[in-house]
């Protein structure tokens, strides 16, 4: 599975590295993916940040 941010779209709310930190960094005020791939154990808080986020700026690719 595999995160993947639109900074252009990203506001900076951080609602997504507060709900799952093992993903999500902010940089220059703007979300950013941590590694290539989501760990196993993280994947369903992933799948929660990207629905919650209020810009729809998080896609998911199973």
């Amino acid at each position: 599975m595999k995160a993947i941010i639109d900074a252009d779209e990203c506001t900076g709310c951080e609602l997504c590295t507060t709900s799952c930190p093992e993903v999500f960094d902010m940089e220059d005020d703007v979300a950013v993916v941590k590694g290539d791939s989501v760990p196993g154990n993280a994947e369903e808080t992933c799948r929660q940040a990207a629905e919650e986020c209020p810009v729809e700026c998080i896609a998911i690719e199973d």
